[in-house]
């Protein structure tokens, strides 16, 4: 069974852990943005605080002093004033890598953004889109990827995860519609498959999302704008015995410029109760989502072309959805002369229902190709850490042990249906899938110019897929060792050098590890998938304070798949696909002009290709070149404030000659308001700001229109992106 079959890992992982310690140590004197040094004594010096007969340490080669506790990060929100909150695990830590950052709320909120996941745009070469309905997950695109709906960016809010295993509409399927952005303190950001405390859906970035422990003042606020938007927002914090409580509600209607309005409803909540610091203390936190939507999916070019539906039409006005997430989680840290701990404990029970046409009348000439996708679950877990420091040989080094463990009970079903009516099954699965992880790394700073971090992790899946079709029930089960490596240089003259290596992975949905024969027909043989698939590169980079307010990076990178297998939750079925290669650089850039005025400025090219030969040819369909954004910030506490903001999106190849390519897009989004001393904010959206007539998302594929020859026509299937919109907020402080 699932829960023995995990436990076994546990002795196995743990004599990992033990031969391949780990950590991130800290600068002997903090370079310009970074942290405070770690603080190291030796046997013969006086510790700033005696520690009690059961809390001495074993007697070693050295003794290590606790650093103070740092306090609360406090950063204020454009959109909002929200400051206060918890720092993350790597608030602790220094860079290890170019590209890692760290990203506050107050950047964030300063963004002119039109769904709420666009706030992500703020990671360097971050695309986020969408192809149908504003309730369902959005569509992510970084180095290279198209990453469908989150296959490989792993996102965490409140040390939660975000994607989900073996789900119903897509592997690693991550919705962030439940995001309140005022509520963000930061964004950690690192990409790659370098950081041990990572694993699953990593392989490209992690996006962690903390969010905040308390509020200033309280804030209400109210937007209304093109198109039907209308969204309500209120948030406020209050001392409540030793703690505070902090409470958020959000709702939004919205109906987008299509022929068959989007029609969402969405409510939303969070309440989070926490006492001490970063370091000392704990919150808990509930949340709860609701949406439910209609969705005008991309659409055949040619229906626009022959002026069958316009360019906002549909061609399946029952398309559409519901989607709902509850969540309970608690986050405990404490700080001793030991070192410190931290655990993060959740529950999630979502549920989301799909109704999709993607090829009209190709499958089905008479009732149409609409289908269902369900995914109903339930998601427990645990990540437990230790992080502590010593001087070894004279040697400064900080080690962090962790266990990560999560568990899901999903009920998963692929349905055929006519104007959202059940026409027949095609699979309907009882899933239970666990995971164990231990890692563990070593960071060692061997002169004040040189460090370096040495971690492992082991993985272990398994699990039971319960199916309709008995010859597609299993039980599956892997484990995966991942190494990882990196060196710092410097500073000189304001100045670093990263260089990064590791293994990462990418797991499969499980039912493709346990299929046998095609859902559809019951009949038809089709070979298993592995449940990991492996992946490893390489990074190195440079970051530069070396000009007064600007930071600059630059980080080239590689990154390899042995497989980019897929299960389509559209087919039932798993897609294999080829061994892949990108090849990219990034250059990213902050420049603080002024103490009210900032730029970036950001550019990200990859090549990414299949490494198989394969006359059909090697380009990866829909992996984009070119992603590049950039924008000016401008405002104080009171007074006028705004923002301008570009985004280009390069065309992708659609097919694997790349004899079929997407369109670019160049997107302007511009915001302007005013802050009054009474607390009041006067703010006006302007997104598309010059009305680009260019689209979200483009797919190449067969589709059937009716009249058609019965084995369809080849077609770019679009979805527009919306036309110039304007939105307005009125927003109070109290």
């Amino acid at each position: 069974m699932l829960r023995r079959s995990v436990w076994r890992i546990f002795p196995a992982a743990a004599s990992i852990a033990a031969f391949a310690p780990a950590a991130e140590a800290q600068t002997a004197a903090a370079a310009p943005g970074q942290l405070p040094p770690v603080t190291v004594t030796s046997p013969d010096q006086t510790s700033p605080k005696r520690a009690r007969p059961s809390q001495r340490p074993h007697p070693v080669a050295a003794r290590v002093r606790r650093p103070a506790a740092p306090q609360a990060n406090q950063s204020a929100s454009a959109a909002g004033g929200v400051t206060g909150g918890s720092a993350t695990i790597s608030a602790n830590l220094q860079p290890t890598a170019a590209s890692e950052r760290q990203i506050s709320g107050e950047e964030l909120n300063a963004r002119p953004v039109s769904r709420v996941g666009e706030v992500l745009e703020a990671v360097p070469g971050l695309i986020v889109t969408q192809h149908s309905g504003e309730g369902k997950a959005n569509q992510y695109f970084l180095r290279g990827f198209n990453l469908d709906h989150g296959t490989d960016l792993a996102i965490t809010v409140d040390g939660m995860p975000v994607n989900m295993p073996t789900h119903g509409h897509g592997q690693g399927y991550a919705d962030i519609n439940f995001l309140i952005p005022e509520l963000i303190q930061s964004v950690d950001v690192r990409k790659g498959p370098y950081f041990a405390d990572k694993g699953d859906f990593a392989s490209a970035g992690a996006v962690d999302i903390n969010y905040l422990n308390g509020l200033p003042k309280n804030i209400a606020e109210i937007t209304v704008g093109s198109f039907g938007y209308q969204r309500a927002m209120a948030a406020g914090s209050t001392k409540l015995g030793d703690g505070t409580l902090v409470a958020a509600f959000e709702a939004n209607k919205y109906n987008g410029p299509w022929d068959v309005p989007d029609n969402i409803r969405k409510l939303n909540g969070v309440l989070r109760y926490s006492q001490g610091t970063a370091t000392d203390g704990f919150s808990l936190t509930a949340m709860a989502y609701s949406n439910g939507w209609n969705s005008t999916d991309q659409v055949a070019q040619r229906a626009i072309d022959q002026g069958l539906i316009d360019r906002y039409g549909s061609l399946d006005p029952t398309d559409g959805g519901t989607s709902s997430r509850f969540s309970l989680s608690g986050n405990w840290a404490q700080s001793s002369d030991y070192g410190q701990t931290k655990l993060n404990a959740y529950v999630i029970r979502s549920s989301l229902q799909l109704y999709n046409d993607f090829t009209y009348f190709l499958d089905d000439p008479v009732n149409g190709d609409q289908f269902s996708q369900t995914d109903r679950r339930t998601v427990y877990g645990v990540d437990a850490s230790h992080a502590f420091d010593v001087r070894v040989a004279g040697i400064d080094t900080q080690t962090r042990v962790g266990v990560q463990t999560r568990y899901d009970d999903i009920n998963v079903g692929l349905f055929k249906t006519a104007q959202r009516e059940i026409l027949s099954t095609v699979r309907n699965d009882q899933v239970q899938e666990g995971s164990v992880a231990l890692w563990a790394d070593t960071t060692a700073r061997w002169t004040d110019w040189l460090r370096t971090t040495v971690g492992i992790r082991e993985d272990y899946f398994a699990g039971h897929v319960l199916s309709d079709t008995p010859q597609n029930s299993g039980n599956a089960q892997a484990a995966m060792t991942s190494p990882k490596a990196g060196i710092v240089l410097g500073p000189w003259y304001k100045t670093e050098f990263y260089g990064n290596a590791g293994f990462g992975l990418h797991s499969n949905d499980i039912r493709g590890a346990t299929i046998t024969v095609d859902p559809n027909d019951k009949i038809t043989p089709l070979e298993r998938v592995p449940l990991l698939v492996r992946s490893k590169g390489a990074e190195l980079g440079i970051r530069t304070k070396a000009i007064d307010g600007l930071t600059s990076s630059l980080a080239v990178f590689v990154l390899d798949f042995d497989s980019e297998l897929l299960f389509v939750g559209d087919a039932g079925t798993t897609e294999p696909s080829r061994p892949s290669r990108r090849v990219g650089v990034e250059w990213t850039n902050q420049y603080k002009v002024l103490p009210w005025m900032s730029f970036d400025f950001d550019l990200a090219y990859t090549r990414a290709r299949f490494t198989d030969f394969d006359p059909v040819g090697n380009f990866i369909p829909g992996a984009p070149a070119w992603v590049a954004s950039g924008g000016v910030t401008f405002g104080r506490d009171t007074g006028w404030f705004g923002s301008l903001r570009a985004r280009y999106f390069g065309p992708r190849p659609l097919i694997e000659d790349d004899s079929v390519r997407s369109l670019s897009s160049f997107i302007v989004n511009a915001r302007a308001g005013y802050k009054f001393d009474n607390g009041m904010r006067l703010q006006l959206d302007v997104l598309n700001l010059f009305n680009a007539q260019t689209n979200q998302i483009e797919y190449y594929y067969l589709s059937r229109l009716p009249g058609e020859p019965i084995d369809g026509v080849g077609d770019r299937h679009v979805h527009p992106a919306e036309p110039l919109a304007v939105r307005l907020t009125l927003a109070a402080t109290f």
